[in-house]
């Protein structure tokens, strides 16, 4: 086994609980002729239960040696192995036809990744991402709940989120110190904003939620936006609005 440090630096943390692979599995529901962007495939625990007849795998991974243990492990297969950072690397192969993506990703990084891959919703059937919980219920939350921010309203604009179950500690070979939960974002069908659209809108948000002790109408004074017109309470704080109230505001300022 390579050293631990080396790997904790890295995130990875190996699934190894058959049980929870099946039930991955199960949720995720490969069917023939699916494509998939596995992120991080490590040594291969997830990749093995998507494969099957016509299912075509392509796989990024930040650690050269696990790219190369999943080359000499199918060898003949039409499946790619790439060698890359994830966030930093070029997707551009997503939009030559429709992908599923899925992935046990590094806690410090899950972010990002999603936020990234919203430039490729259009091309993207449904995302499975296992994630630290924490993270899971900050995506997949809705107005009114505790963990309602930022990161909901950007990525609820693009999709729609499912908490599916919690994955224990103990299903990994090095523990994290934290539950993780597995998650799945479906692109809506008519998202409010385009995709050129995305960039500003992400500024708008984060203006929003700038000053939590703030209300609304603080945090988005430079915009010089009539709340009331628009009848969205000027005193309410940003966590207090739905998702679209936060569309009728931002389509206001464009």
């Amino acid at each position: 086994m390579k050293d631990r440090r080396h790997r904790r630096k890295l995130g990875q943390n190996y699934l190894i609980d058959p049980v929870i692979l099946f039930e991955i599995e199960r949720a995720i529901n490969p069917q023939a002729q699916d494509t998939f962007f596995e992120i991080g495939p490590g040594t291969g625990a997830l990749t093995q239960s998507l494969i099957g007849e016509e299912i075509e795998i392509v796989a990024m991974d930040l650690d050269e040696e696990n790219i190369k243990t999943l080359q000499q492990h199918y060898p003949h297969s039409n499946h790619q192995f790439i060698h890359g950072d994830i966030l930093h690397a070029p997707l551009d192969f997503l939009l030559k036809k429709p992908h599923r993506v899925v992935g046990n990703l590094p806690y410090n990084i899950s972010t990002q990744i999603i936020l990234k891959l919203i430039q490729f919703t259009p091309c993207i059937g449904d995302i499975h991402f296992l994630v630290q919980k924490e993270v899971a219920h900050r995506v997949c939350s809705t107005h009114g709940s505790k963990n309602w921010g930022r990161l909901g309203v950007k990525i609820g604009a693009f999709f729609q989120t499912t908490a599916l179950f919690n994955v224990p500690p103990e299903a990994f070979d090095i523990q994290p110190k934290v539950q993780s939960t597995l998650m799945r974002l479906i692109p809506r069908e008519a998202p409010q904003i385009t995709l050129s659209q995305y960039q500003d809108f992400s500024a708008f948000v984060d203006m929003a939620f700038a000053n939590k002790r703030k209300n609304i109408n603080n945090n988005l004074k430079k915009l010089a936006i009539d709340l009331e017109n628009l009848n969205i309470d000027p005193l309410a704080r940003a966590e207090e609005l739905s998702l679209e109230e936060f569309m009728i505001i931002f389509k206001a300022t464009c």
